[in-house]
């Protein structure tokens, strides 16, 4: 029996954790997975469309995008700017400046999101949306110094890690997750390219002591909170306009929830919200129809003079105007919802934009691990296919709705194409 469970292990390891195959799809079904265990959340939000026909579409269609791409072995073109490759790292610097810059001057404004949510919520949005150039920076300078490391030990890397500490733990003063999440896994997938090979078993451990952790941080946040201010209310909507059974299936479903410890409700209360928003969207679009691209136009929007709704604020809206009436908030007033990445597809246009979506992102993805696979994981392409692969796994929840985020992400994908392949190649 021993000998079974050795063996099966060692053919488990076998699994290249982070290749297109296996990392971002399996998070995705792990995340809706887990999801199911909602401890009655389901029966207080109403939850009535099912997920599952656009989940199941999603991942196939990844899968298609990443199978064309991988059997055509195609890679990013050069766009005719490989001679701007020896500015890359020049530019990588000139981004982290201007980033420490912008978080300095938050600090010393005293912007510091870990204080309570109606701060962390109402950052100086200029100096938020530059200070994240600031752990970018960081993550691909020391990403890039580790793989130019002729002699990489494990002291080194053990280095490596605790600078990568140091940024992380200043953003983590801004209470955001997502920088947290993206630093951590970029850096995990670079050290196992390049220092020492991560174990699906290992990685599996890792992966649920993170996940616990990042729940339990998002709890401790809520439970912080200053609730004698205003923002922080949690006032429920008027309920007078329900009907005595409406009112009392309402009251049932809340005192089961709440029967239930909540530290229990936070470990998987990320993942329970985004089918919910899911489920909201697909019932709302049923209803109303699709937005036509006003999510995506949203994310430029914004940073245009004048009052413009964010596209988070719209997703709230949506998924807000289905529960209000029946007593509830799925999201409180003045806060923004994640609509998962599948949830943003969909809103805008149903099935199809799902479909383009995910062919493109597993194309992307497949066609970045072919640059590696080609030049090598001593080359920056390890970094940039680590940095895709981390952003693309943390939209399955946030959606891919910021613009810093994208600006970030076409930065990285522009510097793999035009990066030249080194001499001393050390392949996969």
């Amino acid at each position: 029996m021993k000998d079974r469970i050795k063996a099966t292990v060692k053919n488990i390891n076998k699994i290249d954790t982070f290749s297109p195959y296996f990392f971002l799809p399996f998070i995705l079904m792990a995340y809706f997975i887990i999801s199911l265990f909602d401890f009655w959340r389901f029966d207080l939000f109403n939850v009535r469309k099912s997920i599952w026909p656009a989940v199941i579409l999603s991942v196939l269609c990844y899968y298609i995008g990443v199978y064309i791409a991988d059997r055509r072995n195609w890679t990013l073109p050069t766009f005719g700017l490989s001679k701007l490759s020896k500015f890359i790292v020049h530019f990588i610097v000139i981004l982290t400046t201007i980033g420490l810059v912008a978080y300095v001057l938050m600090i010393a404004q005293g912007m510091i999101g870990l204080s309570d949510e109606s701060v962390r919520r109402n950052l100086d949005p200029k100096l938020n949306f530059f200070s994240h150039l600031l752990w970018y920076g960081v993550l691909l300078l020391l990403s890039y110094k580790m793989i130019k490391e002729k002699n990489m030990t494990m002291k080194k890397a053990f280095v490596y890690a605790g600078l990568y500490g140091v940024v992380m733990f200043l953003f983590l003063l801004m209470g955001y997750r997502t920088p947290l999440a993206l630093m951590l896994f970029t850096g995990i997938i670079v050290f196992h390219y390049v220092v020492k090979r991560v174990k699906l078993t290992w990685f599996l451990t890792f992966l649920t002591v993170v996940a616990i952790s990042f729940a339990l941080f998002g709890f401790f946040r809520v439970v912080m909170e200053d609730t004698s201010q205003e923002f922080n209310t949690r006032e429920q909507p008027d309920r007078e306009h329900l009907e005595e059974d409406e009112l009392e299936k309402l009251l049932t479903a809340e005192d089961r929830v709440n029967a239930t410890p909540k530290w229990i409700l936070a470990l998987n209360g990320e993942m329970v919200t985004g089918h919910i928003v899911l489920s909201k969207i697909i019932e709302y679009t049923e209803e109303e129809g699709y937005l036509g691209g006003e999510i995506h136009k949203g994310i430029f929007s914004t940073v245009l003079p004048g009052e413009q709704i964010s596209p988070r604020m719209q997703v709230t809206e949506v998924v807000n105007s289905l529960s209000v009436e029946e007593g509830k908030y799925i999201t409180r007033p003045g806060r923004t919802t994640t609509p998962t990445f599948i949830g943003q597809l969909y809103l805008d246009g149903g099935y199809i934009l799902v479909i383009i979506g995910f062919l493109l992102y597993g194309a992307l993805v497949s066609m970045l691990y072919n640059k590696v696979k080609q030049a090598g994981v001593k080359s920056f392409h390890t970094i940039a296919y680590a940095f895709v692969l981390t952003l693309f796994t943390v939209t399955i929840h946030t959606g891919l709705l910021d613009l810093i985020f994208i600006l970030m992400l076409g930065f990285v994908i522009l510097a793999s194409a035009i990066s030249k392949t080194d001499k001393d190649r050390v392949m996969l």
